[in-house]
């Protein structure tokens, strides 16, 4: 059993292989969060010692003998206007002014296998494995109902957590915020990781201290955003990759999000995740039930590399259902940055000849296919063939590209729409605008509003139709906006706080449609790039545009802060041309390819500029991925440079699942004089195992590196570490691969 309830302690212990979460009843009916961490085998109930502090109010129960204030308790889940005034959970308000709730429990339910949620994604249980507990809380004043939703999955080392908010009452209740999940830690000195960015520069892995205070990472664009990614790691201060505590939450949603890391007067720290409240309200009739997205939880005692293999594995086994995360996905060439909007029939085929030449398995066709798409001011929302470009349509560019032998993939922006558009002058109402302001825009386009049924529907009949008559086997989903001007038509006044969530209702109902109906279809997404990166997205994309720069060196910080919480599998990454369009830089052919090995590969680049020599290079590394593909997407990935800190190169490594093929990837990142060996360590080999040097090559380097010894044991790669020579060039990099004999 994973779930256990000691009855006597009215405790609760949620056991995974390598975690143990503990919980108690108070004898103020307050459920209290009393441990999480390395399994003890014991009821850590000890730890939570009641103890008085001035202006923390306590419960009326405790008014004699004090000592038991909620603003002091670790709370499980925390309400509001009771005397915590720490981060609430949620923030209620009833019709007649009864703001807040206080929770005390009511009972619970262990069942076997894992809950679900209603309309969005979530973690599935395949094996049946999974057990799931359901806490009820409930405040007396309100009527206002918490119950609290874990799964565990105890050999994936992952916890999931949501919540069932219900209205008890006979009356409305309006939420103003409505919380996922909240973590009550003890004093301790613990660091955040976050990942931070901009459009072109995501997820930038930045390790701070938690300070006595709020430190927030949120979003409030409608997107998970390029900004700040909605996962989260708390460290301690000596936790590294190999070794160290760390705790990790990641939200389940790709819309406005807020994390709230809080130390507060003693020294506790809560970590509070869900919906950004600020642009969010929900109206709850008697007996109306909102549901929060889930969390996904995990704890390492071995470091950062634990982690982040809980997390690779866990979402690829129980988040994302595309049958492609575990078929073979073909190496592609995308149109954009070898056409960009100048492409007719005959310059989509030159580029599908000479990709078939190369090995390229695929062609997709990006923007610039549909209704007046001739740059971006125009077409968004017609999803009909501009016959002046491809005359007859879609079907007899298929059909050639097909027999060329390459798969044919399309780009999409269905969230979107022009005023230039014969669907927004039909259904102007059906943009997201406030009646009486002009409306914002970006790319001069504006978003649908996905809050109303008639919108997803009129989309999925539309991109059905697209799909089933024509033979698609790739669709590139973009959203090259975030949202503002929440105001749906389609709603009354009393609910316009619920668009933005409802957006996302209506999103994910859209996608589920599509993704069921054509399962053999490889779905990517993409938001200019890497801007809805997140696990809920992976539910239906398999694999995401990391991000819209594709510059190798810029990748390098972009792929390995992604690699943190999300599989390497999930990671699209394409070599582009130089000088790389958006920096400008120039980095090697082969460093190039290197780079964007460390994910789902392909091209970005017009193909008539090749030279003979990149030609065979291409060649070379379509043939070298097939060979490694099952390492590189399949394999156990650890990051062996420190992101986080200062360094003159970049490294990192794919193990397979049995320790027998290994991969070691570097790119020198800045070239100084007498820099010396770079000595490297390696990670996740069997020590008493002999590896064999496989093979060694290097990329852009201006010497050749003499050989070494070719046999070595696990426990010399891991403690004594491989030396490479000194390399000179501009970006130069090298691949190493061994295998234990």
């Amino acid at each position: 059993m994973s779930i256990t309830f000691i009855e006597d302690k009215k405790a609760f212990l949620l056991e995974t292989c390598h975690s143990s979460y503990q919980m108690q009843v108070s004898e103020t009916g307050q459920l209290l969060h009393l441990y999480y961490g390395t399994p003890t085998h014991d009821l850590m109930d000890y730890l939570c010692v009641p103890f008085d502090v001035g202006f923390s109010p306590n419960p009326y129960e405790k008014k004699l003998t004090r000592g038991g204030s909620s603003d002091l308790l670790p709370l499980e889940y925390s309400g509001q206007n009771t005397g915590d005034f720490r981060t609430a959970s949620v923030c209620s308000v009833r019709e007649d002014g009864i703001w807040g709730a206080d929770f005390r429990y009511e009972g619970h339910e262990i069942l076997d296998g894992k809950y679900s949620i209603k309309g969005m994604p979530s973690a599935f249980d395949k094996s049946g494995s999974a057990e799931s507990l359901k806490i009820l809380l409930r405040d007396e004043a309100s009527g206002l109902e918490a119950e609290l939703l874990y799964g565990v999955f105890d050999k994936e080392d992952m916890i999931t957590r949501a919540v069932r908010l219900r209205n008890g009452s006979d009356q409305k209740i309006t939420l103003e915020k409505a919380g996922s999940a909240c973590l009550d830690l003890p004093s301790g000195d613990y660091d955040l990781i976050h990942f931070h960015g901009r459009h072109t520069l995501e997820r930038q892995a930045e390790r701070v201290p938690v300070m006595t205070g709020i430190e927030t990472v949120s979003s409030k664009r409608g997107a998970s955003s390029h900004q700040q990614n909605p996962f989260v790691i708390l460290c301690g201060k000596d936790a590294g990759e190999e070794a160290g505590e760390c705790f990790g939450m990641m939200l389940v949603y790709s819309g406005s999000h807020r994390f709230d890391i809080e130390k507060e007067q003693t020294g506790s720290v809560r970590v509070s995740a869900g919906i950004h409240e600020e642009h969010f309200s929900w109206l709850l009739r008697p007996n109306e039930v909102f549901e929060t997205p889930e969390v996904l939880m995990t704890f390492s005692d071995r470091g950062l590399s634990a982690l982040s293999d809980s997390y690779h594995r866990f979402i690829r086994s129980h988040i994302c259902k595309s049958a492609y995360m575990e078929r073979k996905r073909p190496v592609l060439i995308n149109s954009w940055e070898a056409c960009y909007f100048d492409f007719d029939s005959e310059k989509i085929l030159d580029l599908a000849r000479r990709a078939a030449e190369l090995g390229i398995e695929m062609l997709v066709m990006d923007d610039g296919w549909f209704g007046k798409r001739i740059d971006d001011n125009a077409g968004l929302g017609d999803w009909y063939v501009n016959e002046d470009r491809l005359p007859g349509g879609l079907a007899p560019l298929i059909g050639k590209i097909r027999d060329m032998g390459l798969k044919f993939g399309i780009w999409v922006e269905p969230e979107m729409v022009n005023e230039d558009s014969d669907l927004y002058r039909a259904h102007p109402d059906w943009a997201l605008t406030v009646p009486g302001r002009k409306p914002s825009v970006s790319r001069n386009q504006l978003v649908l509003d996905m809050s109303r049924p008639e919108v997803v529907d009129y989309l999925y009949h539309t991109l059905h139709s697209l799909l089933a008559d024509h033979d698609i086997a790739y669709v590139k989903w973009d959203m090259n906006r975030h949202l503002t001007d929440f105001y749906s038509r389609g709603l009354p006044p009393e609910r316009q706080g619920e668009v933005p969530h409802r957006f996302m209702l209506g999103l994910y109902d859209l996608l589920e449609r599509l993704t069921e109906d054509f399962p053999d279809v490889l779905f990517e997404g993409c938001s200019g790039g890497g801007g809805r990166f997140d696990a809920a997205m992976l539910r239906y994309f398999p694999q995401i545009w990391c991000s819209d720069d594709t510059d190798a060196f810029e990748r390098l910080s972009i792929q390995e802060g992604t690699s943190y919480g999300y599989p390497i599998s999930s990671v699209s990454a394409h070599v582009s041309a130089v000088p790389n369009h958006q920096t400008g830089r120039i980095t090697p052919f082969g460093t190039r390819g290197l780079t964007a090995m460390q994910g789902s590969f392909g091209y970005e680049l017009d193909l008539k500029t090749l030279t003979e020599e990149e030609k065979s290079e291409v060649r070379k590394q379509i043939a070298d991925y097939h060979a490694l593909y099952d390492l590189i997407q399949k394999g156990s990935y650890y990051r062996l440079t420190d992101q986080m800190g200062r360094g003159d190169h970049k490294a990192w490594e794919f193990v397979s699942r049995d320790r027998s093929q290994v991969m070691v990837s570097l790119v020198v990142t800045a070239a100084r004089p007498c820099l010396g060996p770079i000595r490297i360590r390696l990670r996740g080999l069997l020590p008493e195992a002999d590896y064999e040097l496989v093979s060694r090559e290097t990329f852009g380097c201006g010497n050749p590196l003499p050989d070494q010894r070719k046999r070595f044991t696990g426990a010399a790669l891991m403690k004594g570490g491989y030396v490479l020579p000194e390399m000179f060039g501009s970006f130069p990099s090298c691949r190493i691969l061994f295998k234990k004999v």
